[in-house]
């Protein structure tokens, strides 16, 4: 007979055992869905939860008028593929079509075809299909014999530029407006100057998602309210704007020149109504662009510095005169050349002759020289006397720093200080003609708004409201008396009226003109020398409707042109700064409702700055 295996003890051990572990579990998923409960239905929903950003459309920009669009933004088809559905025959067929169809040669062609030709799940082959084109690609999509398979059309929001330029293969206002790319980020200009208005901010939703990915329905809740892209209304009139980039195209062509460049400003607001250059581009193919010229975007007007010659005579004219050293009509006394620093360098006029019988209102008219630089000499008893009371000018004019005009990139000049550089008797005399500092166009636009309005500084700007925010235009205050102004108006006046080639090429009937003119060689840092045949020519000045009440001051700058006639004295454009000062002043008088006919004048602060 058998005894037993079995024991009560061992079954005793065993059940307790099995109680403890039941209770331990027990315990512990009482702590897990008692105690930690909240924290594990956040983490859940966390994991079936997503979060995304919408980003608002970006804010639209127009002319002054608030009826032209400059900018604004469009939907457009991205096309993507998913070629691992197709047979590798099938993809290569795809491929060559679409190449076909998108007109695409060289590098984007086969990079096309090695994207489509992969076993990838999803590519993107194209962005911002023109509608035309992704009309094609739905058609030859169609039926079970389809020429194109595999790909996908989705649409996403493009920057788009209506407006052609005033030449051929621009865009309007190219330079001032800059872009945006394809990230939705403003480069250069207004788009990037004003890129936190124009852009908004993003909202950010919450919803949750299915085991497949997918947002479901009727669960997406705002985490944080976004803004709204804010549009913009600019100063510039559209109808100007296109006759000024045809003016400068012009000139362009006839003068054989590097850029030409042109604006047109109220000298009493700061409002900017024309801003050009050329060559410009298609803002709509920045893309292009990039990839070939990429220097095209830099913006002439604002970035780029130059020496401006003659026209500077007017700011060593205004130290004279505000000093009290001389009068319009105080006779002058000029020279073949000017001996300078013991002998050591030397002045001479552009036709290497002197004038007898000069008042010094015709001694800047027939922009002598030597008669500047004299002037500019006897603004202190001493060198660095003479060039401080110069360089204060310049600086209190606006020289040296920048306008702060609301476009991106402004360059701020250069105009050395005589406290920190040391000045010799020949740096004061060039400077008193322009050459030895770099000056924007900008910059003499603001200086002579401020000689021709009585004296205020007024900020240049281009923006007329954000949103439903009109700009405050900002001025510095007072830069010179009244008087001093009226004394600069009569002395441009003068200039045009004095010499027979300005009289005949910048005269309009009915209106007054005066500005002055400025012809400056071109250094070249590579061979260390004056350039050849190639002058920098500018003309700023003034045009108005009541004799002595100037209404506009427009500004042109011809970078690097070849004149068709270079003479000891005589150098020849066919068609000079002046002549392109009075077309684009003829078509700025011209416009309707653009200069009012009563205006309310900013009151200027007593102090200069």
């Amino acid at each position: 007979m058998l005894g037993r295996t079995d024991s009560r003890v061992r079954t005793l051990v065993v059940l307790l055992v099995f109680v403890l572990a039941a209770g331990s579990i027990g315990v512990r998923l009482g702590y897990w869905q008692i105690s930690r409960r909240d924290e594990l239905a956040a983490m859940a929903a966390h994991q079936s939860a997503v979060t995304y950003s919408v980003q608002p459309v970006r804010g639209a920009i127009y002319d002054r008028s608030g009826t032209v669009t400059l900018a604004t933004t469009v939907s457009r088809d991205r096309l993507a593929a998913d070629p691992s559905t197709l047979t590798p025959t099938r993809r290569a067929s795809v491929a060559a079509k679409l190449v076909e169809l998108l007109g695409l040669k060289g590098d984007k062609a086969v990079q096309l075809t090695a994207l489509m030709t992969s076993e990838r799940h999803y590519v993107v082959l194209a962005r911002g299909l023109t509608p035309e084109t992704s009309t094609q690609v739905r058609t030859l999509s169609q039926g079970t014999s389809a020429v194109l398979a595999g790909l996908m059309l989705e649409p996403e929001p493009v920057r788009y530029y209506p407006q052609a330029g005033g030449a051929p293969g621009t865009t309007l206002a190219a330079h001032l407006l800059g872009f945006a790319n394809r990230a939705g980020t403003g480069q250069y200009g207004v788009e990037q100057y004003y890129q936190t208005a124009l852009a908004g901010t993003p909202t950010t939703w919450s919803a949750e998602r299915d085991s497949l990915g997918n947002t479901v329905p009727d669960t997406a809740h705002v985490l944080q309210q976004g803004s709204a892209g804010q549009d913009l209304a600019l100063t510039i009139d559209a109808s100007l704007q296109v006759a000024v980039e045809q003016e400068i195209l012009s000139a362009w062509i006839a003068d054989r020149a590097k850029s030409v460049s042109a604006m047109v400003m109220d000298p009493y607001t700061g409002e900017v109504y024309a801003y050009a250059s050329y060559p410009s581009y298609d803002a709509n193919g920045y893309q292009a662009i990039a990839d070939r010229q990429p220097a095209l975007f830099t913006d002439p007007m604002a970035s780029g510095v130059y020496e401006p010659g003659s026209v500077f005579k007017m700011l060593t004219a205004q130290a004279a005169l505000g000093a009290g050293l001389l009068a319009l009509d105080t006779p002058v006394k000029d020279a073949v050349k000017l001996t300078l620093d013991g002998g050591r360098a030397i002045v001479q006029n552009a036709d290497h002759k002197a004038r007898p019988k000069l008042t010094f209102a015709d001694a800047i008219a027939y922009s002598r020289n030597v008669v500047a630089g004299m002037t500019a000499l006897r603004l202190g008893r001493t060198t660095t006397a003479a060039a401080t009371k110069l360089y204060d000018t310049w600086t209190t004019m606006g020289f040296g720093r920048k306008t702060g005009i609301d476009v991106a990139g402004e360059a701020a000049g250069i105009v050395r200080n005589p406290a920190t550089t040391t000045y010799r008797q020949v740096d004061v005399a060039n400077g008193s003609f322009g050459q030895g500092v770099a000056v924007t166009p900008i910059q003499l636009a603001q200086a002579f708004a401020a000689m021709v309005n009585g004296g205020t500084l007024v900020q240049p700007h281009v923006v007329r409201s954000v949103g439903n925010v009109e700009a405050q235009g900002v001025n510095h205050g007072r830069v010179m008396t009244p008087a001093l102004s009226g004394q600069l108006v009569k002395l441009m006046q003068h200039v045009v009226a004095t010499v027979p080639l300005y009289r005949s090429r910048t005269q309009i009937p009915g209106f007054e003109v005066g500005g002055k003119t400025g012809t400056a060689q071109i250094w070249d840092p590579k061979t260390s020398n004056w350039k050849p045949l190639a002058f920098n020519y500018s003309f700023a000045g003034y045009i108005a409707r009541t004799p002595g009440q100037p209404d506009l001051i427009v500004v042109v700058r011809i970078e690097e042109a070849r004149p068709t006639v270079a003479r000891q004295g005589d150098i020849e454009l066919p068609v000079f700064s002046f002549e392109l000062f009075r077309r684009i002043a003829h078509d700025a008088i011209s416009t309707p409702n653009l200069i009012p006919d009563v205006r309310t004048l900013p009151v200027p602060a007593e102090v200069a700055p």
